[in-house]
């Protein structure tokens, strides 16, 4: 079986066309192309490209979030064989848009571009209150946590106590838990 052409990866995750993305994956795993150097050869330039792409102005969010859809199809499609490395995550990360907020399309894009990265990703959804956060970081100990909001009137609750109190649930993730807030609006946390 001939080699598929790994740039067409490329190319589909850039240009957003998910169906694409993900056969030109399919081709390569059946070609036995090694799924590490798909990931990090093509599909995470690409997505730096697009990100470069988004800072210059060139391209806008819907793209960027057209971009992120085909980058996560042809993660579906090489993530089983990634797990099933001995390969030690680059970390663990709890995610989730905070309480009385129900977008996602932030959360998703950074889980897919942490999962692309080499992050065990532990998405713990929409309008997660601080109990639940409280608990996932409890049982998942990660090394990461992320917070989403779009909704201007969810956006302080990220300061308060009660959202951010998950960072300080374990005497380990008190020292050692980076915190990561974002939002259309939010300049820091």
């Amino acid at each position: 079986m001939s080699q598929p052409n790994l740039e067409l990866l490329f190319t589909a995750i850039v240009d957003g066309d998910a169906k694409r993305a993900a056969a030109v994956a399919q081709a390569a795993v059946a070609a036995g192309v090694d799924p590490q150097t798909m990931l990090t050869e093509y599909m995470i330039p690409a997505m730096d490209e697009v990100g470069a792409r988004f800072e210059a102005n060139e391209c806008f969010v819907p793209e960027l979030l057209i971009s992120a859809r085909a980058m996560k199809a042809a993660m579906e499609v090489i993530r089983p064989l990634l797990l099933g490395r001995a390969v030690e995550p680059a970390g663990r990360v709890v995610i989730a848009t905070v309480q009385g907020d129900l977008h996602d399309i932030g959360k998703n894009l950074v889980a897919t571009m942490l999962e692309g990265g080499g992050f065990q990703i532990v998405d713990v959804g929409v309008d997660v209150s601080p109990d639940k956060l409280v608990e996932a970081v409890q049982v998942h100990q990660p090394q990461i946590v992320a917070l989403s909001a779009l909704l201007t009137t969810t956006m302080p609750s990220m300061k308060q106590p009660n959202h951010t109190r998950c960072i300080r649930s374990t005497p380990r993730q008190a020292s050692t838990s980076p915190k990561s807030s974002g939002a259309t609006a939010i300049r820091s946390v």
